[in-house]
């Protein structure tokens, strides 16, 4: 009796079914809010005490009145996505410096350094810190009576403390430092990751052709870890762009001083609190979108290369 043929397994088939839980996940807690989101910012929805208004359909009113000048002549969402930009640049500069010059110690073939699983741990381990207990710390650290102020009156640095809060540079770089801490060290392990990718015969061959370390820098590692950089510029500019604990805990929720260290998210939380302005933060959040969006884009067309 013969056998009949044993038909063939479909792998595709299993691989479409083991990626039907992410589908599932992401379209009922990503993508139905976004679309929930656009919705809503086409209506007026808030709370004025204990009177609900609206939903009323306003079409684009929301988006008029937060892209209109105010008294000052200022638009308000582009002076705050000003200083979202300009703490996160502050902070994204070193971080991807100091990450990158880590990667390459680390992963160097030549230096052999001791003790690296404990220098990875410790690098990465602010990571792990919540944003909002990290920025006390902070706050702790340079108020007028913490230890900072302390040490440079005892030096005679100072004469009398300073609220480093207060002003506008100080406040702005203790966002973009902690920032840097936080996430340098994240960034070393992704860029760590792409190097280790590399071809090592590639280094190899440019180390008997009598390269320098400069040129194997430039001619090899830099071109072939692009994609990786990409990956990181875009991801820390998504994630600068929602930045909203470390300022929201330093500047205790004003963006003090005047205004300098308020958030473009901080200012959609405001809409969320106690008016509850669904409308409002649905359009800024529309904004923010569109706007992280066209960044992305520039970053990925700046950072691209032909073949």
């Amino acid at each position: 009796m013969k056998k009949g043929k044993q038909q063939p397994i479909s792998y595709a088939k299993w691989g479409y079914i083991f990626i039907i839980p992410f589908f599932v996940v992401y379209i009922i807690f990503t993508l139905y809010p976004q679309i929930l989101t656009f919705y809503n910012s086409f209506f007026e929805n808030y709370k004025e005490g204990l009177t609900q208004v609206g939903p009323n359909f306003v079409g684009l009113d929301n988006y008029i009145q937060l892209l209109s000048p105010g008294s000052d002549g200022t638009i308000d969402i582009f002076k705050y996505f000003g200083n979202t930009m300009i703490m996160w640049i502050a902070g994204a500069i070193p971080q991807f410096v100091v990450a990158l010059l880590l990667a390459l110690i680390f992963t160097s073939s030549r230096l052999k350094l001791k003790g690296q699983g404990f220098a990875k741990a410790v690098i990465y381990m602010p990571n792990l810190i919540m944003a909002s207990a990290f920025a006390m710390l902070f706050f702790s650290l340079f108020s007028t009576v913490g230890p900072i102020n302390k040490m440079l009156i005892d030096s005679g640095i100072l004469d009398k403390a300073i609220d480093f809060a207060s002003i506008k540079i100080t406040a702005r770089g203790l966002v973009a430092v902690m920032n840097f801490i936080m996430w340098f060290g994240n960034t070393t392990i992704v860029l760590m990751a792409g190097i280790m990718g590399i071809d090592e015969a590639l280094f190899e061959s440019a180390r008997i052709d009598g390269a320098t370390s400069t040129h194997v820098f430039t001619d090899i590692t830099l071109p072939l870890l692009r994609p990786i950089l990409v990956y990181v510029m875009i991801t820390s500019l998504i994630g600068g762009l929602q930045m909203f604990d470390v300022p929201q805990v330093l500047s205790k929720g004003v963006g003090m001083p005047d205004r300098s260290t308020f958030t473009v998210v901080m200012y959609l939380n405001n809409y969320l609190g106690g008016s509850k302005n669904y409308g409002m933060a649905g359009a800024i959040s529309v904004i923010l979108f569109v706007i992280t969006g066209i960044l992305s884009i520039l970053v990925f067309k700046l950072m691209k290369k032909e073949d």
